[in-house]
Parts: structure tokens; C-alpha cells; sequence
């Protein structure tokens, strides 16, 4: 199975591309009570944890943002006013927690070859459990769970009967379930030295639940890391780009210079208000349900990912795998539809690839590959075009049947509100997707209205030769 980091799950939080930049700031002095003065009404881990990153030289009396309660809980809120691009923070190289830091543990001999985020589940853990620890402040401050479907109880995932997110949660957490059990065997039960505290497979869903929401990535999994301070920051979908998270050389302390993750403002912010990013501008709801633990009131974000596969059966199997292919496809192929949204552009062509059969197969057989798809984006027989229009519409009406409520029974609830956290959110995607299902099959029951009025490739061909008379 893939790793659930992979596309074919879900992608790591705060992915972005950070562009290494130098800065020209030069180093200063921490000298100030202010600094490490909070809302006295956060909690205590969390005061003693900003007192920490003061010492450490993490955060300076130029630092504009500091924790602060808001809407979300917790969150980083603007000292004073902060232009649109201006840096408001840097955390160096040596507080980034990444596979350089497991392999410079005690830890680091046991995890090589393990999977990135594997082996920082297990030096979470440990660190976790180390009273000692160089972390423990930010351990401290680290939630035990989060409204992410993950978590959720059997009651709960009720609630999102018949979705794609029920069936991609289940496939995660079976996932994390296996590979605890091979870590477990493999590593942890061989090097009670290195492991002397039991480590159950609710720890290890902790440690995956923590990464999966709160790391950063530059450009795959292979570069996870979580990064104290930084991953305070909520998301905004006022927010609309991702270009806001660097790496840049500069102070990292009163005598030191360092590689710092840094955040520039991507919002214009008044004192008092919130500093707020983006965590991935193509994640749908149920990405950010199964990431995060919530949804967007944002119908850009309704998704239904249609996947689509040429039969094995298929006499032309291998043709048209081998067209398929040519346009960076495969024998099975997914399609993420957007409420609202054009179908994506391949959608069309591969639908006519795999309905290809009868009289209409003489395209593969005398006609190239990369011309075959060329002329698939255009109808290529009725027959054809009919037959995609009802595989759509019989898969979204088997889907649709799936659900245990209506859209109009989803809308009534979320307007009624008073929903707790994982209702709405379970509410909000299941509604979603419904709506993402009806507008689908209204896309190609509109399509099989047109059949009779749709030139096909006979006709075409038949113009280009010159061979149709006049009316």
C-alpha cells in the first residue's frame, strides 16, 4: 500500500516549496520581561514553553507574533502592525525536528531504512517519555488528539456512511496499524534499551496524528519535520497563496548564524489580530478533515474523486495501457471532480479509451498511439459517447445510494446548526460530496441529451477527405 503521505492519500500539512534566501539582519540582544510576558489566560505548558524559545534565542524582542487564544484555541497573534511580506519569525536548523535529528539520537542505528515519518513517530515517542528530554517544553505543549477522522469513534464514523472519507480513513488507519505491527517486531521489541517504556498502538496513532497535522514538508516525504513555534500558526482561507514560508540564512541567536524557517506574512495584520497561512490550497474538505480535523465552509473544497480502469479482460488491454501511459496515465486512473469546476481535461479522453470496443477498436489498430488520444478528445461514436454517459451515471447513482441522508436533509442540519465539531464536519463532507455526485451525473445527462447533435469521428474523417457534399 502507499504511504498515506503519498498523494494517494493525503498530503503532509503546510507542504510547500520554501525558497532558500539570505537575510542581512544582524544579530541582537534579548533583554526584555515584555518578551516572555502572555495572556495570563494561556495555559501553563504553553507560558512555559515561549519562556523556553526566549532562552533559546528562538524569539527576540523584534519577534511580532507571540501565542495567543483565539477563535481556533490556540494560535499566533500580532505584537503590533505587520506589513503584507514582512518576516515574522525564524526558527533555526538545530530546533527543526527531522530525520537529521533521529539519526544524530540515540535512536538513529534502529531507524535507518525506516520510512521518514515512521522514524519520527518513534523519537516523538521517546522524547515523549524522557523527562529529560531537550523537547520536553514542546512536548508538553503538543495536543493528545485532534477532531481528525482518525480519532474517531465507531458511533462517529456512522456519520460519514457511504463517503470516500470513510473508506479512505479506514485504508489509513489500517495502514498505521500494519506498520506499527512491523515496527514493533522489527525494532521496538528488539531494543528495550532504547524503548524500556510500552509503546501501544494508540501512542503510534498519536505520533502519526501529530505529523500528520503539524508537519512541514520541503517538496516530499522524505523531508518531513515539525518545527516548534512555526506549527502554531492556523490556517485562513483568506489566505490564498501558498508562497509564504522560506528557509534563510540569519541570526539564531546572541552569537550565532543558522539555516531559519521562517514565515512572511502573507496578510496585511493590525495588532491584535491573528497571523494565519495557508495549508494547501488543492486539499479538499475531506483532506482537511482526515489532516486536521475540520472543514472549510468553502464549496471549492467539495470533492469526489471518480477513478476509472481499463478492463484486464479487455482484448486491447495492452493497447491501451500503452496510450494511456503515453499521456502520463495507467490502468487505473483517478479523476478528483470540483464542485463548481471544469472536469479535468483527461477525464474525457480516457473515459472514450476505456468504453473503446466494437467496430470503433480499428483506431487502435491502425492509428498510433499518441494520435489515438489526440483523436479521443473528441466524440468518437455514439455507441461510445453513450456508453460513458451511463458508466458516469450508474457509478454516481451507485454512489449516491450509499449515503444515509439527503442533500436537502444535510442543509437543513448544518442551518439548524448546534452541531458538535465532528458532526459538522461529517455533515459538511457527506453534503459535499453529494453535491459533487448530482452535479456529475447532471454533466452527462446533459451529454446524453446532445448524442443525436455530437459529430463523430466518422463524420469528421469524412469532411477531411472531402467526401460530404453539400446540403
Amino acid at each position: 500500500m502507499a504511504s498515506v503521505f503519498s498523494s494517494s492519500f493525503l498530503c503532509p500539512l503546510k507542504t510547500t516549496k520554501l525558497r532558500i534566501i539570505q537575510s542581512s539582519q544582524k544579530p541582537f540582544l534579548i533583554n526584555s520581561l515584555q518578551l516572555r510576558e502572555l495572556d495570563p489566560k494561556i495555559p501553563q505548558p504553553v507560558q512555559t514553553f515561549w519562556k523556553w524559545l526566549c532562552d533559546e534565542g528562538v524569539v527576540s524582542i523584534k519577534t511580532p507574533v507571540k501565542p495567543g487564544i483565539v477563535a481556533e484555541g490556540l494560535g499566533l497573534v500580532a505584537n503590533r502592525d505587520i506589513s503584507k511580506g514582512e518576516t515574522v519569525l525564524g526558527v533555526p536548523k538545530r530546533f527543526w525536528i527531522n530525520t537529521d535529528k533521529v539519526a544524530e539520537s540515540e535512536i538513529g542505528n534502529v531507524c535507518t531504512g525506516l520510512e521518514p515519518w515512521i522514524s519520527l513517530a518513534l523519537f516523538l515517542l521517546r522524547e515523549k517519555w524522557k523527562d529529560d528530554s531537550k523537547w520536553k517544553y514542546y512536548m508538553a505543549v503538543l495536543p493528545e488528539s485532534t477532531d481528525s477522522t482518525i480519532y474517531w469513534s465507531q458511533e462517529e464514523l456512522s456519520e460519514i456512511q457511504g463517503t470516500q472519507l470513510l473508506s479512505t480513513t479506514l485504508s489509513v488507519k489500517e495502514y498505521v496499524q500494519n506498520e506499527f505491527q512491523n515496527v514493533e517486531e522489527q525494532v521496538i521489541l528488539g531494543n528495550k534499551q532504547l524503548f524500556p517504556f510500552p509503546i501501544t498502538l494508540d501512542d503510534f496513532f498519536w505520533a502519526f496524528g501529530i505529523l500528520r497535522s503539524r508537519a512541514f514538508s520541503r517538496g516530499g516525504i522524505q523531508n518531513l519535520m515539525l518545527v516548534p513555534f512555526a506549527d502554531l500558526a492556523n490556517h485562513s482561507v483568506k489566505v490564498t497563496t501558498e508562497d509564504h514560508i522560506h528557509e534563510i540564512g540569519g541570526p539564531a541567536g546572541l552569537f550565532s548564524w543558522d539555516l531559519l524557517f521562517s514565515f512572511q506574512s502573507p496578510l496585511k495584520l493590525k495588532a491584535g489580530d491573528q497571523f494565519l497561512i495557508q495549508y494547501g490550497l488543492n486539499k479538499s474538505n475531506a483532506d482537511m478533515a482526515i489532516g486536521y480535523g475540520f472543514i472549510e465552509p468553502n464549496s471549492a473544497r467539495d470533492a469526489f474523486t471518480l477513478t476509472l480502469e481499463i478492463s484486464k479482460t479487455d482484448d486491447f488491454n495492452g493497447d491501451k495501457l500503452d496510450i494511456a501511459e503515453s499521456n502520463s496515465l495507467g490502468e487505473t486512473a483517478d479523476f478528483d471532480i470540483k464542485l463548481g469546476q471544469s472536469l479535468p481535461p483527461s477525464l474525457f479522453p480516457y473515459l472514450r479509451l476505456v468504453a473503446l470496443g466494437g467496430t470503433d477498436n480499428f483506431l487502435i489498430e491502425s492509428i498510433s498511439g499518441n494520435a489515438v488520444w489526440n483523436l479521443l478528445e473528441l466524440p468518437v461514436s455514439r455507441a461510445n459517447e453513450e456508453l460513458i454517459c451511463k458508466v458516469v451515471r450508474d457509478s454516481c447513482r451507485s454512489a449516491l445510494s450509499g449515503y444515509h441522508t439527503t442533500i436537502e436533509e444535510d442543509e437543513k442540519l448544518m442551518k439548524e446548526g448546534n452541531l458538535s465539531s465532528r458532526l459538522q464536519i461529517a455533515v459538511g463532507v457527506r453534503a459535499g460530496e453529494k453535491k459533487v455526485l448530482q452535479q456529475l451525473d447532471d454533466i452527462f445527462r446533459e451529454r446524453e441529451l446532445e448524442l443525436d447533435e455530437l459529430e463523430y469521428y466518422q463524420e469528421r474523417r469524412l469532411k477531411e477527405l472531402d467526401l460530404v457534399g453539400e446540403p
